[in-house]
């Protein structure tokens, strides 16, 4: 059950990106996020722990209770709500000046370095099966890295690059401490407050870093679009968060689950946004996803 639950979490995130993409392009990054954070509190986080605390019985008959937690609970949260929003104005500023096509490949390298990190933390070995998937894919990733150089853009040298970077990484440390936060604390819990967390950071981020510098930058411009980043947000987070929720759910599997959705945002950008290269990405990205689906598999 909690595969499938990835699954539906790996569609609704490409879906995702698609409107992150569509919302940033000339767009100003910080009131964009701001905006789809708020979108997806007015949507869901704040009627359910209101809703929670002013008629408990209610909403613990259709399944959005979310239960009083402890100073120290939310002070869990509150970190990973900080590292998720580190995640996302690292990944929008990159998203906004690079191309779908280069930016999908790199995030479909996130179980990779999850699993690492798990086999860091747990002191595991790789056994044949992940050493396959790991030289798979460093190996198309590098050559992915090339196909970048053809539209000028140096993976070593490219700020953006080294922003999605970033934020792929500090996706992989969130996805580590999800396995660890849902186990612990109810994971309605971890998924409203988080979200009510990063409201009130990204609003103090926008008061103190934009705002006062808003017209030497790039100016902001309303999209539907944006609203729909928080819609799609609150859906995708609402699945994966449910099946990280049972207990024989493998964070190493279910990472690659949901990173299997940059299929569709990569396939939206070659047929829409008329990105180049499209068959030499094609076949790198595969030869990624390939060696990320290995290792997850050998982690079983």
């Amino acid at each position: 059950m909690w595969g499938l639950l990835g699954v539906i979490a790996a569609v609704l995130l490409g879906i995702y990106d698609i409107f992150k993409k569509k919302s940033l392009n000339g767009n100003a990054v910080l009131p964009v996020l701001f905006i789809s954070i708020l979108s997806s509190s007015i949507l869901f986080y704040i009627p359910v722990i209101t809703g929670s605390f002013v008629n408990p019985v209610f909403f613990q008959g259709i399944d959005l209770f979310v239960p009083h937690l402890s100073s120290k609970e939310h002070l869990l949260i509150a970190l990973k709500a900080a590292i998720v929003l580190s995640s996302w104005i690292t990944a929008f500023f990159a998203i906004k000046h690079l191309p779908l096509t280069i930016v999908t490949p790199i995030r479909a390298t996130a179980p990779f370095w999850t699993l690492l990190g798990a086999l860091i933390i747990f002191s595991e070995k790789l056994n044949a099966l992940q050493w396959a998937g790991l030289l798979i894919t460093l190996t198309f990733f590098y050559l992915f890295s090339t196909t970048g150089k053809l539209e000028g853009i140096n993976f070593r040298k490219n700020k953006w690059v080294f922003l999605i970077v970033i934020a792929t990484l500090l996706g992989s440390a969130s996805g580590l401490y999800d396995k660890y936060i849902v186990q612990a604390i109810d994971r309605l819990s971890v998924q409203t407050w988080s979200g009510i967390y990063q409201l009130i950071m990204m609003g103090l981020i926008l008061i103190i870093l934009w705002y006062p510098k808003r017209k030497k930058t790039t100016p902001f411009q309303w999209r539907w679009s944006i609203p729909f980043i928080g819609v799609f947000l609150v859906l995708t987070d609402f699945f994966y968060f449910y099946a990280l929720s049972y207990p024989e759910a493998l964070i190493s599997i279910l990472s690659g689950i949901r990173r299997s959705g940059v299929v569709i945002p990569f396939i939206f950008a070659a047929l829409f946004f008329k990105e180049k290269n499209i068959k030499r990405k094609s076949i790198f990205l595969a030869g990624i996803i390939t060696g990320v689906f290995l290792m997850t598999m050998g982690s079983r």
